[in-house]
């Protein structure tokens, strides 16, 4: 039997447990993190948890749309209840609408809306806006309730977590898989692969004077949100993007940028009981595009930056393919020399 050790439990590692755990093969499968199990301390954590691979390719690679749909794919086949696909509404305001051209001409499989199409999307915004774009295929989740069910499920297929713990200095395995994120920094840095930390910082509100019901983006020059509906009429707003590693939390300045975008997105907002401010640091190499890097029997899979939730699984699955396909080469290769 392969032994096969993951560090790191956020979505990446907890999705690459998952998918080994799944496959016919028998593995013994550890996943090793330093923080708590409720995993409070994981960038994955404080994410917003949207499936978004159109908007996201306004300021990305192709190949983040790719991953995405074939990560939309794998949520619909492992966790159809989980993840809710009712698109993404793009809006701006009249002075910003140079914002909203800009993805009409760096962005695919949208529909133009006019304020009856926003209207009959988001009824509560009805009169706000006259002009939008809505990418029907996005979807979004929860992180909070998929992270500890893909806990759960690896689990149930026999997955054995170590928590509060590190990897010991002379840990034995077949394979490692390293998605630590921004803590494997030091070792990917020995290796020439420049890792950095960008801070995202964000609110969780609860409003029960309006109600969305897809996550809503309001385009601005200089301080584009999002809002993304969770259960119980809570909302996630995020996220500012800041290139500091600095272990601060959230700004003065962010969080007035944050909740004035969102009273300009609607004034009911102003009413709304702030839960929560906090804040991550997205992984990201230099070209803000993920890595998947082989050393002798680790591989590090890191950098996924804002794209995280949209493109683990997809990754995910391309690195656990590669390790079936060794550790079938390996078994052959003994079962001929035997």
């Amino acid at each position: 039997m392969k032994h096969i050790t993951i560090i790191g439990s956020g979505v990446a590692g907890l999705w690459c447990a998952f998918l080994l755990s799944q496959t016919p093969h028998h593995y013994q499968i550890d996943v090793y993190d330093t923080g708590t199990e409720d995993l409070e301390h994981s960038c994955s954590y404080r994410a917003g948890g949207m499936i978004a691979p159109y908007c996201e390719a306004e300021n990305a690679d192709d190949k983040i749309t790719v991953w995405g749909n074939e990560s939309i794919a794998l949520w619909q086949k492992y966790f159809p209840e989980q993840i809710h696909i009712t698109g993404s509404l793009l809006l701006a305001h009249p002075q910003d609408k140079n914002q909203l051209q800009n993805f009409i001409q760096k962005t695919t499989n949208y529909e133009i809306c006019d304020a009856d199409k926003i209207s009959s999307l988001e009824p509560d915004l009805t009169g706000r806006f006259a002009s939008g774009l809505f990418y029907p295929t996005e979807g979004h989740l929860e992180p909070r309730k998929i992270l500890p069910l893909l806990i759960q499920k690896c689990r149930d297929n026999h997955v054995i977590f170590h928590f509060e713990t590190a990897l010991p200095p002379h840990h034995t395995a077949d394979i490692i898989i390293d998605t630590r994120g921004l803590s494997a920094k030091q070792d990917l840095c020995q290796k020439q692969h420049h890792l950095r930390g960008v801070k995202g910082e964000m609110i969780i509100i609860k409003s029960t004077d309006i109600a969305l019901n897809r996550p809503v983006r309001l385009l601005h020059i200089r301080h584009p949100i999002y809002i993304v509906p969770r259960d119980n009429h809570i909302y996630m707003i995020g996220a500012t993007t800041i290139e500091t590693e600095t272990p601060s939390g959230i700004s003065l300045r962010s969080a007035g940028e944050l909740l004035t975008q969102t009273y300009h997105l609607h004034p009911a907002f102003a009413e709304a009981e702030i839960i929560e401010m906090n804040h991550g640091f997205r992984p990201a190499f230099d070209d803000n595009m993920p890595k998947i890097l082989w050393q002798d029997k680790t591989v590090y899979f890191n950098g996924l930056y804002r794209h995280g939730w949209t493109i683990a699984p997809a990754l995910a699955q391309s690195v656990t393919g590669d390790i079936v396909q060794r550790c079938h080469s390996e078994r052959s290769e003994e079962s001929h020399k035997n």
